[in-house]
């Protein structure tokens, strides 16, 4: 879905397409999926808000059509969870935009991973309504 609000101290609205999931067998382990585009129009990003409990070094792993994409790093935690954050690259757009489903993989420890799927559809014309 995409959401438009005016954050705190900024002049105009910011719109970003959400996504919220959570891993078939473990009800606790949600994500949620964000995609924005910088206020100043020369990036977009891709965050993602894990709950509190994630192993931080490991980063967060995305697959997409089960090919692997590479890891990102979180970058803070908050009360409501740790935040990874990415820039599109075009290659990482093209792949989600074509794409049927990406997981992202997240761990509790060092040897086990929880994937999480996301579905994809859609996404390409979610991103094309972004203002």
């Amino acid at each position: 879905s995409i959401i438009c609000d005016t954050p705190a101290g900024a002049t105009s609205e910011q719109c970003v397409m959400m996504q919220n999931v959570v891993a078939e067998d473990r009800p606790e382990m949600g994500l949620s999926v964000v995609v924005l585009r910088t206020a100043d129009n020369k990036a977009e990003i891709l965050r993602v808000l894990a709950p509190l409990g994630v192993l931080l070094p490991n980063g967060l792993g995305l697959n997409v059509d089960g090919k692997d994409i590479g890891r990102a790093y979180f970058v803070r935690c908050f009360q409501d969870g740790c935040y990874a954050e990415v820039i599109l690259e075009k290659p990482l757009l093209d792949t989600l935009k074509s794409g049927t489903s990406a997981t992202f993989i997240v761990f509790q420890t060092p040897e086990e991973g929880i994937g999480i799927p996301v579905d994809l559809k859609g996404f390409a014309e979610g991103f094309a309504a972004l203002p």
